[in-house]
């Protein structure tokens, strides 16, 4: 919504409608509301079930919602909200790679969609030396070579096949693999890293491609492997099926999707909230396409500075 706000910038009256509507709906979220235990934020509420009781802390996909509660010019959570989210971080090394630890790779890619973390720092990564972008870089390598090490000897696994994150999977149940029932299952939020493992053998593309503008010296090479060996199997008329998983080579036994002999299960639907990474981030690895423009946002800017990142492009946005 504030992409659309910055990117339709003609003087039209459609254009000027599109600017005026996402700015009525940015400044009507009331981010005081959505705290259960302030200065956090919590992670929902259903008319069925109310607040959940959980707040969002600690290292994950949420920077974003900080940044957006932090820049708002109506409702604003106190400026104490990203020392309260970054309090919980854990700092680890994982495969040779030092970085601040969430297991899925969407924890390291969705905020990143749409902020440039490229050249600003917080007081946190101010302390540690490195950027969020080069966190998720660090945490994009550190996965690359945990399947290439493939502890748990998944099929298929290597240094051309990798990515773990949360999608789509074969089904909930063990089955039996090099001689022993290994767990597996359906949708769940696969990951590698020092602060866990879930991993079942299920691999989804997202992970590489949401990854692209940190790592495109394996990313990309990933993602060719991929169609290359699986071909209309795990991509066809929208890109890529959402996972696929050689170990799974049960017939009768898969709860979703397919299990074709010799390449094992794969998944026979598109998940917007996999597809979009993947488009966001070749179009930012292409020419910033989405940062460029959120990079003018003076929300973002609001929040990024509240939070209290310096440095970079920041320091010369209006």
């Amino acid at each position: 919504m504030l992409f659309c706000r910055e990117y339709f910038n003609g003087a039209d009256t459609t254009e000027t409608s599109i600017r005026a509507y996402a700015d009525s709906l940015y400044r009507r979220v009331d981010w005081t509301w959505a705290q259960r235990t302030p200065p956090l934020i919590h992670m929902g509420w259903t008319p069925e079930n109310g607040v959940i009781p959980h707040d969002w802390r600690g290292y994950n996909e949420a920077m974003l919602i900080y940044v957006l509660a932090l820049g708002s010019p109506t409702h604003p959570v106190d400026s104490t909200a990203w020392t309260a989210w970054t309090s919980d971080y854990q700092w680890g090394t994982y495969y040779g790679q030092a970085h601040v630890g969430f297991a899925p790779l969407f924890g390291h890619q969705y905020s990143h969609v749409w902020i440039d973390f490229r050249e600003i720092q917080d007081d946190y990564m101010r302390a540690r030396g490195i950027t969020y972008f080069e966190n998720s870089r660090r945490a994009t390598l550190a996965q690359r070579e945990y399947a290439t090490a493939n502890p748990n000897r998944w099929v298929g696994y290597g240094a051309d096949v990798w990515g773990l994150t949360a999608s789509d999977g074969p089904a909930d149940q063990p089955l039996p693999v090099h001689g022993a029932d290994r767990q597996f299952h359906t949708y769940w939020a696969r990951g590698a890293s020092f602060t866990e493992v879930s991993d079942d053998g299920t691999i989804a593309p997202t992970a590489a491609g949401g990854s692209i503008p940190f790592a495109p010296e394996i990313t990309i090479p990933a993602l060719i492997a991929i169609r290359e060996r699986y071909g209309d199997h795990v991509f066809s008329t929208y890109g890529f099926l959402d996972a696929f998983n050689p170990t799974f080579q049960f017939p009768g036994q898969a709860a979703t999707g397919q299990v074709v002999s010799g390449l094992g299960w794969v998944d026979v639907d598109y998940l917007g909230i996999d597809q979009g990474p993947i488009l966001a981030m070749i179009a930012n690895y292409r020419d910033d396409l989405v940062w460029r423009f959120m990079r003018k946002s003076r929300y973002v800017i609001a929040g990024l500075k509240r939070a209290g990142f310096r440095g970079g492009w920041l320091d010369q946005s209006r």
